[in-house]
């Protein structure tokens, strides 16, 4: 077997490649989209490079056929913020075959240590954990939702024989849109909506910016002391995203609260675009763009994604979370499109945040697993401490 470096255009080609022998029988999976993977390992695209770096390989078997890939990077300050200095692998692909993705994770292993690095994570992203983080164990049976990872069940046991250990579980989860929510959520609804200053509205893209503002002000009040890796959103950071989403968005499933024109509470959430990317094969060009269109007039994509739900620490508590469900029910139920909704995933040190989402009714529809692997053998694993 033959594993090199990617350092050229050819070989990035053949990084995005792998994939599609992997799964080339495999009817749920949907091919990330090219430019999404590229511009993970793209300094113009990544701010992580300002004070991160990364690698790819791909692996070849003695014939020259493509049978596997791998990435490695290390995420700045972040990697230091743990009881081992800890960096991360991810986009792993790989043929059944131990003996080819025990060199793939070895690879890794050797320019981590390198780099003072004593643990890795995976599989994880150079990035956002929103997006290409974990390892799916539960939930093939069906199509993932965009930008969450896809794999083989056999996965599970090349990690695992290796000697990654679960970190922690994460649960994404479902919920039909016609679902009977609980009583306890309108009556808090209506308490507070009666309740004099506190508001609730959509976002409008004619004042996108404003909303990108209210966002990053809120997601850096309510994360700020939930753990000691955060890093703060920068304006520059909400501004870029929301932009991002322009071209995707219903506007009406981006959900803000506010008291006394503060703003303290939102729920994002987007269509399930791999709805619609099912029918590019991972190429957003010219001829993807006209099928994306298409199809999405065609009226494909049916349902919703909720990307992040955030309340400001002193307003918890107050119903604010049973609002934001009520009001974006009641814009799921005038607009009669939508069939079911989709939650980004909690991880199990969250329990009070799965306790909201299944006490609504929500059921786990794919279970992922962020693992850890400790390089010294005789050091002791933890596993992600829990949020109070």
């Amino acid at each position: 077997m033959q594993l090199k470096e990617v350092n050229t255009r050819e070989d990035a080609k053949e990084f995005l490649q792998v994939p599609r022998f992997i799964y080339k029988a495999d009817k749920n999976w949907i091919p990330h989209l090219e430019k999404d993977i590229e511009a993970v390992f793209d300094p113009a695209e990544n701010p992580q490079f300002e004070n991160g770096e990364a690698i790819r390989w791909i692996l070849k078997d003695e014939q020259g056929r493509l049978i596997g890939r791998v990435a490695a990077f290390i995420i700045g300050k972040l990697a230091y913020t743990f009881k081992q200095p800890t960096g991360g692998m991810g986009f792993f692909e790989c043929i059944n075959d131990q003996k080819a993705a025990f060199l793939l994770f070895d690879r890794c292993k050797e320019w981590l240590s390198e780099r003072g690095m004593e643990a890795m994570d995976g599989p994880v992203n150079f990035g956002e954990k929103e997006r290409f983080w974990g390892l799916m164990v539960e939930g093939q049976e069906k199509r993932p939702p965009y930008l969450m990872n896809y794999n083989p069940p056999y996965y599970k046991d090349l990690f695992e024989a290796y000697g990654f250990k679960n970190f922690y579980n994460q649960y994404i989860y479902r919920i039909n849109t016609n679902a009977v929510l609980p009583p306890i959520l309108e009556k808090k609804y209506e308490r507070l909506i009666s309740t004099q200053g506190y508001y609730f509205e959509h976002m409008k893209l004619k004042n996108i910016n404003k909303y990108a503002e209210d966002f990053m002000t809120i997601y850096n009040q309510a994360w700020s002391n939930s753990h000691k890796h955060f890093k703060p959103m920068t304006r520059e950071q909400a501004l870029k995203t929301f932009h991002n989403m322009r071209q995707v968005v219903d506007e009406e499933l981006v959900i803000f609260g506010y008291h006394e024109n503060r703003p303290v509470a939102f729920f994002v959430s987007i269509p399930e675009l791999n709805q619609l990317f099912r029918y590019v094969n991972g190429k957003l060009d010219l001829w993807g763009k006209l099928k994306f269109l298409y199809h999405r007039w065609r009226g494909k994509c049916r349902t919703i994604y909720g990307l992040v739900f955030g309340i400001v620490p002193e307003y918890r508590n107050k119903g604010l979370e049973s609002a934001l469900i009520m009001t974006l029910k009641n814009i799921v139920e005038k607009k009669q499109f939508y069939k079911d909704l989709y939650i980004t995933w909690i991880g199990d040190f969250n329990p009070k945040m799965i306790n909201i989402i299944e006490h609504i009714g929500s059921k786990k529809a794919f279970t992922l697993v962020t693992y850890r692997k400790l390089f010294n053998e005789k050091a002791e694993f933890e596993r992600h401490e829990v949020l109070e």
